[in-house]
């Protein structure tokens, strides 16, 4: 029997279940709130509240009884809440054969503008990142100890339906920042989910994956490419230097990097259904 029990229902994960659920006999679930939990049960998902605490019986259950652990919650101060919470039951499940925990390419430093990949040692610039490093090296000791094959999937800016710059511009608050060489990789959420999919089908590969497009791009460009196709003006230029940003946005333009997505490609086989912004883009705006 496959199961699978998703932590962290979120954008990415929760597209994950739309797109794939239906490969496995039963999906779980889980949402931090009451109220999230009753949203995705009456989407038909058989959701659990977890908060990184003690795990209620019943999702406790569906740990023991999981094929497949998909990780999409973000660690905390301290640490991992899904292997803080269950990681016993983890322990126990005598069926479980794939964990795959969805990270990010902010674990890697600052290159400048240059090429990185999975061979690159990560440095993350960052607190965020630096809570990713300890993780991701949790979860693959875990794999180590237990013998479940661990992926992790690091993921670039996420992009789709609802959210991008599409929306952005039809609400009136795109934004057209420019600093100086600075690029970043994209990935559409269903080239995520599609990724995923491929590492369960191939879990010796990896086990780091870069999930990201071909082509790493400046961030204005995407706008104003955006704009174009919906026949509006592109919002003015904005220097980075002079914006307005939250420490939060400004600390995504403190690395600049390329990101090779050359395991995902010919490790998992995965043909980007959306390999640059602009398909992705002219998907949204159709």
């Amino acid at each position: 029997m496959r199961r699978l029990v998703v932590f962290g229902c979120g954008y990415s994960a929760r597209r994950f279940a739309e797109l794939h659920g239906a490969a496995f006999d039963a999906v779980d679930v889980t949402a931090r709130s009451p109220e999230t939990a009753d949203r995705l049960h009456a989407e038909g998902l058989s959701a659990h509240v977890f908060d990184g605490g003690q795990a209620t019986g019943p999702l406790t259950r569906a740990v023991l009884k999981a094929s497949h652990i998909l990780v999409s919650a973000p660690p905390d101060p301290a640490g991992d809440p899904t292997l803080r919470g269950v990681g016993s039951a983890l322990e126990q499940a005598s069926g479980l054969r794939w964990i795959g925990y969805l990270s990010t390419i902010g674990v890697y430093a600052d290159a400048g503008g240059d090429w990185v990949d999975e061979s690159t040692p990560p440095e993350a610039d960052s607190e965020r990142g630096r809570r990713r490093i300890d993780v991701e090296r949790d979860w693959l000791t875990f794999g180590a100890r237990s013998g479940v094959a661990v992926q992790i999937f690091r993921l670039a800016g996420i992009y789709g339906p609802g959210r991008s710059a599409v929306e952005n511009l039809r609400a009136g608050t795109a934004k057209r920042l420019v600093k100086q060489g600075q690029v970043f990789n994209r990935i559409h959420v269903d080239d995520i989910a599609a990724a995923v999919a491929a590492g369960i089908e191939r879990p010796t590969v990896g086990p780091v994956i870069n999930v990201a497009d071909d082509e790493p791009a400046p961030p204005q460009d995407v706008v104003t490419y955006a704009a174009g196709l919906l026949g509006l003006k592109p919002p003015p230029e904005i220097a980075f230097e002079t914006a307005e940003l939250s420490p939060m946005a400004r600390s995504f333009y403190s690395s600049n990097k390329r990101v090779r997505n050359r395991t995902l490609r010919e490790g998992l086989g995965v043909r980007l259904t959306y390999p640059t912004y602009r398909e992705g883009i002219a998907a949204l705006v159709r």
